[in-house]
């Protein structure tokens, strides 16, 4: 039975799930095992990011954007990365928050792919 995104065990179900999926991804899954040196402390990271975005409980501290910026990564790359979370959360969780999950998540692609290809015809 899905339920509710409401706590931080859930953030890391969600998490973990993704990055699981990402790994054995034939398109990026080789990008993200090249960029990623330590495991452990990426999703580390993302719990707190997404724990922050998600449930307002302020964990993070950091930007997101500089370690994708010198990455080649293109639209493909991103559409990608927005179907494996969609389909994750899909299977594991419903209701608002899962919803603003899918949302933000299209909106930082959206801004991350736009900042990478405008600095890519500088």
């Amino acid at each position: 039975m899905k339920s509710s995104i409401q706590d931080f065990d859930d953030i890391k179900l969600l998490v973990d799930s993704f990055y699981s999926e990402v790994q054995r991804d034939l398109l990026i899954g080789g990008i993200f095992v090249g960029a990623i040196k330590d495991w452990t402390k990426h999703l580390e990271k993302m719990y707190t990011f997404w724990q922050t975005v998600l449930l307002g409980e302020h964990t993070y501290n950091g930007s997101p954007f500089p370690p994708h910026a010198q990455m080649r990564l293109d639209g493909s790359h991103f559409q990608r990365w927005l179907s494996i979370w969609s389909a994750t959360i899909d299977k594991h969780f419903e209701g608002e928050i899962a919803e603003e999950a899918k949302w933000r998540a299209e909106k930082m692609a959206r801004l991350f792919l736009i900042k990478i290809e405008s600095s890519n015809h500088q």
